[in-house]
């Protein structure tokens, strides 16, 4: 809650202390007293637009620091002030100040740490929740609507919450997958082609190796056929120097026993046929290795050429080749397989499709049920209130699919209809200043358990009533104030009787200089500010007599 508020140097206000406590607090004082101005200083503190004119006349700068003091900080507090990077011991008060510069500018605090303002925005609504004639926040705002009535049905917003975010996932899992298949599905009959093209050249790893060096033998041996040929002849045939070694060899056999020499002659002999046969042999398979085949050159050739083509068109060598077959035919696999993975994935995204479907629909059901029970409590307010011819309706409205969101499937409105027989319409459309305070004040009641801001301020919520119904708006504001902290800036002596704590703001003049100031009252000076906003200008002995009266009522 609102625990202290320090102003310095804004409008009429030159130093201004202000200690509050929990329950309901009343300011009260003369019209233009300045009472605008002490909201005004806590709308700086809270975010609002930085306007050099509300800095002291005379004076440089001006300041307002407001303390919060929380048993443990708002989880919306907490979460904003970590994601800034920003510490704040447990127990600690929250501070913030905000200083403002006659000629422009201003600067932001958040316990002595410099935050961008909009920091102080985004926490403002956890902390102070104001309501006054021009209200155009808090409950007039429809897009806090569905969240008062989902806290006043006790629905399970966080399990629709999860489901829509199981859905998204797999929705959003599922058009990735079918992008993947369908790009697949396009690249599909081109794997299929190249497939098909070196399935059908049915490359062999070292292949290549081998084609490039029979071509080479091919043609060696075309450069060499002549020479070749010739050695044929000189070799083969009963006339050719094998032919006459080995007859010699014949010959000298049947004689080598007659001499030493001649056995070795024939040894040697011998030796010189082996050779002789081994070079024959030679001769032979070398003809046969570099033997000249025009066809099977050009055979060769082509495979060569063909073989290098797809090399080149799948950007890989040639021994390569095999493995991109295999690759192609495992992607061609996945293909297959994706579309059975998208399957799956069609099936997750039904089911969760289906169950956000039913935890929205169980929602929808609990969010009009709970409108109607919203309605009959707000409307059993209103008479009391001095709006017994107005009528309020929760309207509930389900969304087309494509609006469905983490918080179901509805949009949320408040709206009234002011006069019997007049259709209804937005709170800020239809109601005054006067009644649409008093409206919000029904809608607090009827929502008092479902909580709210720390600080809740009505301005002047009274404004145009008295009598009776000023008693039922202070009777309220007491009600709403017993379970936390309520401030009312308030004309009506019923409201103000209701105070737990009471403030008096007043204006004063010394030659040129005016100030305002703000003073907390004991009873006795309690009592008789009672009795002048009774009475008026001049305090008369019945005006205290009924303020006793006032007082001892409440």
């Amino acid at each position: 809650m609102l625990s202290r508020l320090s102003i310095r140097n804004i409008v009429l206000i030159e130093a201004l202390d202000l200690d509050f406590a929990g329950g309901l607090g009343v300011l009260t004082g003369e019209t233009g007293a300045g009472k605008s101005i002490l909201l005004d200083a806590l709308g700086l503190v809270l975010g609002n637009r930085a306007d050099s004119g509300l800095v002291r006349g005379g004076e440089a700068r001006a300041s307002v620091t407001a303390s919060f003091d929380f048993a443990a900080l708002p989880d919306a507090v907490q979460g904003v002030i970590e994601d800034a990077g920003l510490e704040i011991e447990p127990g600690e008060s929250l501070i913030l100040k905000r200083q403002l510069k006659a000629d422009g500018g201003s600067k932001a605090f958040l316990n002595d740490q410099p935050v961008g303002v909009a920091l102080l925005r985004e926490i403002a609504p956890a902390l102070v929740e104001i309501h006054g004639q021009h209200d155009d926040r808090g409950l007039v705002n429809p897009r806090g609507h569905r969240a008062l009535l989902d806290r006043f049905a006790g629905g399970d917003v966080a399990g629709v919450e999860a489901a829509w975010k199981t859905w998204r996932t797999a929705r959003d899992e599922l058009e990735a997958a079918r992008s993947q298949v369908a790009k697949a599905a396009e690249d599909q009959d081109l794997l299929l082609a190249h497939l098909a093209e070196l399935s059908a050249l049915a490359p062999e790893e070292g292949e290549e190796e081998q084609l490039a060096m029979a071509r080479a033998d091919m043609q060696k041996g075309e450069k060499l056929a002549d020479d070749l040929s010739a050695l044929q002849h000189l070799w083969n045939g009963s006339d050719s120097a094998l032919a006459h070694l080995r007859g010699a060899a014949r010959r000298l056999d049947r004689i080598a026993g007659e001499h030493d020499l001649l056995a070795e002659a024939l040894a040697a002999l011998d030796r010189a046929v082996i050779e002789a046969s081994e070079a024959e042999d030679k001769l032979e398979r070398a003809a046969e290795a570099l033997a000249f085949d025009p066809a099977e050159l050009d055979r060769i050739e082509t495979r060569l050429f063909d073989l290098r083509a797809a090399a080149r068109k799948h950007g890989c060598q040639v021994d390569d080749l095999p493995g991109k077959m295999q690759e192609m035919r495992l992607a061609l696999d996945a293909i297959e397989g994706g579309t059975e993975h998208l399957s799956a994935l069609e099936k997750a995204a039904d089911k969760a499709a289906l169950i956000y479907r039913e935890q929205a629909e169980a929602l929808h059901d609990l969010r009009r049920a709970a409108a109607k029970r919203l309605d009959a409590a707000v409307a059993g307010e209103l008479a009391p209130l001095k709006l017994d011819a107005a009528r309020f309706q929760t309207a509930v409205v389900r969304l087309p699919e494509d609006r469905w969101g983490a918080q179901g499937m509805d949009a949320v409105e408040f709206l009234i209809s002011t006069n019997p027989g007049a259709d209804f319409a937005p709170l800020a459309k239809i109601a005054s200043g006067g009644e649409l305070s008093r409206f919000i004040l029904a809608l607090k009641v009827a929502l008092a358990e479902e909580g709210g801001a720390a600080t809740v301020i009505f301005d002047e919520i009274d404004r145009g009533v008295g009598g009776a119904v000023a008693s039922a708006i202070g009777e309220r504001l007491a009600r709403l104030a017993s379970a936390g902290q309520l401030l009312a800036v308030t004309h009506s002596p019923q409201v103000a009787a209701r105070g737990n704590r009471h403030y008096m703001i007043a204006k004063s003049s010394e030659g040129t200089v005016t100030r305002t100031s703000v003073t907390p009252l004991d009873p006795p000076a309690r009592k008789e500010e009672i009795a002048r906003m009774l009475s008026g200008a001049e305090v008369t002995d019945e005006a205290r007599a009924q303020a006793d009266r006032l007082l001892e009522g409440v």
